[in-house]
């Protein structure tokens, strides 16, 4: 009788440890889907912030040489250094490698 109970018991057991595990995977999966889809709505966001902000460097870009040749003062162009590495992060972001450097 004992062993019966016994047996039965080791049975249910192993049914449960296999749930558990095909459970784990399935949890995995879900997890793995959820972070490359947030890892695709951050690269197109990324894509459209730099629509708007490259149609902004470009023109701060015309504006400020304009400014620095009827001045004859270079210094004028001093704001595009800080604007020009956004735009760099930005495109790597978008459109380069920065997420795969990241994820090594």
């Amino acid at each position: 009788m004992g062993f019966v109970v016994s047996k039965a018991m080791n049975d249910s057991l192993k049914g449960q440890q296999e749930f558990m595990r095909l459970q784990l995977e399935r949890q995995l999966i879900l997890q793995n889907l959820m972070r490359e889809r947030q890892t695709a709505m951050q690269i197109a966001w990324t894509r459209e912030f730099l629509k708007y902000f490259g149609t902004f460097f470009g023109l701060a870009a015309v504006v400020l040489t304009t400014g620095a040749v009827k001045r004859k003062n270079p210094a004028v162009l001093l704001p595009m250094l800080p604007l020009s590495f956004v735009f760099s992060y930005q495109y790597d972001m978008g459109y380069g490698t920065l997420l795969q450097r990241i994820k090594g």
